[in-house]
């Protein structure tokens, strides 16, 4: 009830609470859209748990084609385990997802229903936990590298990732680029034009920590700029997921917690 957009985006965006997802086990996880159905998300459930999974569920469009709510009840997408608040498809249609506490990013394959590739980021060189994960998208600076923030720490990184001839990508060579504020999970990169946002140079962080949705400028290499830091959603609890709605543009993330919820 207390969740507002903070000055100067009150002039333009408004917050809609589209409560909990029917069936879905809580604390939620990171959501993202099945990339052949923009009218379903994948969102991950008992998150952060040995018994997590991820699952599929249709959204109901309104005015605009705004999300106004979901249809039906979730139903089983993929093996999930300690899924966290990076969930996001990747090249090959691959989805990747976020391990915590255990600091691993797994990997499903088109069609497939178990973890066909699990990767520990420990030997890599990055800080226990991982966060959150994202591909940067066309148009932006850095466009296709792997993005990896660490929950714990705050620490961003840039990986490089590469075929393994199986279908799935080996992720490795870890660069740190710079710390955030502790407790980011999911980000997003806000789509170019969206009013308020310098064009084609922001990122929104779902922090956890600071139960807000932040937002950054970032650098020519796609990597948040600390000092640029601003609040864009405050009073909320357990910020998490992150995404955009291809159809709309609109952002919508999860929350884990007291009350998970998809907003």
């Amino acid at each position: 009830s207390a969740q507002v957009v903070q000055p100067p985006y009150d002039s333009s965006y408004t917050v809609t609470d589209l409560g909990a997802v029917p069936g879905l086990p809580a604390p939620y996880g990171g959501l993202t859209f099945l990339p052949s159905n923009s009218n379903t998300i994948v969102i991950g459930g008992a998150a952060n748990n040995v018994s997590g999974a991820l699952y599929s569920i249709g959204v109901v469009r309104g005015a605009g084609s705004h999300i106004t709510g979901f249809t039906g009840s979730v139903a089983a997408y993929s093996e999930g385990q300690y899924n966290d608040g990076g969930v996001v498809f990747g090249p090959g249609g691959v989805l990747f997802y976020t391990r915590y506490p255990v600091n691993q990013v797994g990997e499903v394959k088109p069609g497939s229903v178990v973890n066909d590739k699990i990767v520990d980021l420990t030997p890599l060189g990055i800080s226990s936990s991982v966060g959150a994960l994202n591909f940067v998208p066309a148009g932006f600076p850095g466009a296709g590298q792997l993005k990896i923030v660490s929950y714990n720490t705050g620490d961003w990184y840039t990986a490089t990732y590469t075929s393994d001839g199986t279908g799935t990508f080996n992720i490795t060579s870890p660069v740190l680029n710079t710390t955030i504020n502790v407790g980011p999970e999911g980000f997003v990169y806000v789509p170019p034009g969206s009013p308020v946002f310098p064009s084609g140079t922001s990122l929104l962080v779902s922090e956890y920590g600071n139960n807000v949705v932040a937002t950054y400028q970032v650098d020519g290499s796609g990597n948040p700029i600390p000092a640029s830091r601003a609040v864009f959603v405050n009073g909320l609890t357990g910020a998490e997921g992150a995404v955009i709605d291809p159809v709309t543009g609109d952002f919508l993330f999860s929350t884990f917690g007291a009350a998970n919820h998809v907003i």
